[in-house]
């Protein structure tokens, strides 16, 4: 590169004004300094008009970003080739390719962050899920350190500095925070599992292993927030649901059954008591007619003939509700139907 500029200058036409290296270094600057200027006037006059008129906003974020560093990085280019000219290729020149590398790469990661915050965005909130707006960022921010690193070696060799020595430190650095962040590794690698195996969503009501129900609030990537029945706020580590046995209640279908368990004394009758509760069932809005509501009789108890009535509801947070409502109608129903309802009782025997 440095011998195609010096051919490249060699074949402009030197008069006496030229015969000097520093005037002529400084018609070179000048000249790439005018190119930076019409550079920034084509951006600002046409290029972000043109952009202006398209339905997309890519382009006049891109034009926006980019404009000013593409402007200062002409001027630094023009202030090395001015360099070349002059034969300086000691420090300055190190300094100045450090400069134009570390413009070159902020460029490229602006770029990358607009087309995330557009492309990427409008894309994670199309789909169904928040994988994609939680993934989002931290690809992001992957992609933002590899750059960084990059830039970091790159300018570490502009220098001539030799690396290897800080490589093996880092991957020793590397060894032990792993071994540090161990748990919150885990955590952030739990929560990508659960994100992309969709084992739960913002909305689901599930049942934790210690016997905890809520509905889950939010899915992070180190923790899921969890809400109770109390409207308490449960913080659950991402690698303990991804370990665990849970309960979804609202998947694969958001229907829940339930069931009410009862008794009757000795001598009624079975078929009147199915009949009474399955009428009493009916009636109450929640309970769904398809899958239609059963009672069924399932022992002779101790002291009463025990029947367990079961019936679906659309939700499962409609559960609880129907379930309270089902048991008070059910048992003002066999009252009025003059089926009794026994208390237990024990026969005492006392021998004289």
């Amino acid at each position: 590169m440095k011998q195609l500029i010096l051919q490249l200058m060699s074949a402009f036409p030197r008069g006496e004004y030229f015969q000097n290296k520093f005037i002529f270094a400084l018609l070179i600057f000048l000249f790439f300094l005018f190119l930076a200027k019409v550079l920034l006037f084509v951006f600002s006059k046409y290029l972000e008009k043109i952009a202006a008129k398209t339905k997309t906003k890519i382009d006049d974020a891109l034009f926006d970003n980019t404009k000013k560093p593409l402007f200062y990085f002409v001027i630094v280019y023009g202030l090395k080739v001015s360099l070349l000219h002059l034969e300086i290729d000691g420090t300055v020149t190190k300094l100045v390719n450090s400069v134009m590398t570390i413009i070159f790469l902020f460029v490229i990661l602006r770029t990358v962050d607009i087309l995330i915050e557009t492309w990427g965005s409008n894309f994670a909130t199309k789909t169904k899920t928040r994988v994609d707006e939680v993934l989002l960022p931290l690809v992001y921010k992957v992609v933002k350190v590899l750059f960084v690193l990059i830039g970091f070696i790159w300018v570490l060799d502009i220098w001539q500095v030799d690396i290897t020595p800080y490589l093996a430190g880092v991957g020793i650095s590397g060894l032990v925070l792993g071994l540090a962040l161990q748990d919150s590794l885990k955590n952030v690698f739990g929560g990508i599992t659960l994100l992309l195996d969709k084992t739960y969503q913002v909305g689901d009501k599930i049942k934790l292993e210690d016997g905890t129900v809520g509905t889950i609030h939010d899915i992070g990537l180190r923790s899921t927030k969890l809400m109770t029945y109390d409207n308490e706020v449960i913080y659950i580590p991402n690698g303990y649901l991804a370990n665990s046995r849970v309960q979804n209640y609202s998947r694969p279908d958001p229907k829940v059954r339930t069931q009410v368990n009862f008794g009757v004394e000795y001598g009624s009758d079975v078929e009147k008591v199915r009949k009474v509760v399955l009428k009493t069932l009916s009636m109450i809005e929640p309970i769904l007619k398809d899958p239609a509501p059963a009672v069924f009789f399932l022992e002779m108890g101790d002291s009463a003939l025990k029947f367990t009535a079961k019936f679906w509801v659309e939700r499962w947070d409609q559960a609880f509700a129907a379930k309270l409502e089902a048991t008070e109608k059910i048992y003002n129903a066999l009252r009025k139907s003059k089926i009794g309802i026994p208390f237990p009782t024990h026969t005492v025997y006392l021998k004289k």
